[in-house]
């Protein structure tokens, strides 16, 4: 794992007075430190994350149940997750695959954050990034 890979859990979910409403801020805490990432998500993607983080089995497969189940039914796999950019406002990410030719899969910070749920894997995100966005909690 390189150096610039910073490990990271969920700490929450809040609703936030995003523009047009429905926005959440998902909060990433830096393992072994203080820092936290904000990341304003859509409410679908919350949704699915919560359900995860509760343990929510629903009836039917969601959108990230059926990617997960469509990856392991190909005999793949899922090594960790990265955000790995700020740009513009808008964070990027990275689904780091355990397959031949095909080693990392553009997404959503939200879509990849949800599947590293669903596969239990860990989430990093790139230490430039923690350095221009994390914040540290008032004490």
């Amino acid at each position: 794992m390189d150096n610039d890979k910073i490990q990271v859990d969920i700490l929450g979910l809040s609703p936030t007075p995003a523009p047009g409403g429905g926005g959440y801020a998902l909060i990433l805490k830096e393992i072994g430190g203080d820092r936290r990432l904000p990341i304003i998500i859509g409410s679908f993607e919350a949704q699915h994350i919560a359900l995860e983080l509760e343990g929510i089995k629903p009836p039917r497969p969601l959108t990230h149940d059926l990617i997960k189940n469509i990856i392991e039914q190909l005999g793949f796999s899922i090594s960790y997750v990265y955000i790995n950019e700020l740009r513009d406002g808008t964070f990027f990410a990275k689904i780091k695959m355990d397959v031949g030719s095909v080693d990392e899969v553009d997404s959503r910070p939200s879509d990849a954050i949800a599947l590293a749920l669903k596969f239990a894997v860990p989430i990093y995100v790139n230490e430039d990034v923690m350095n221009e966005v994390a914040f540290l909690p008032d004490k």
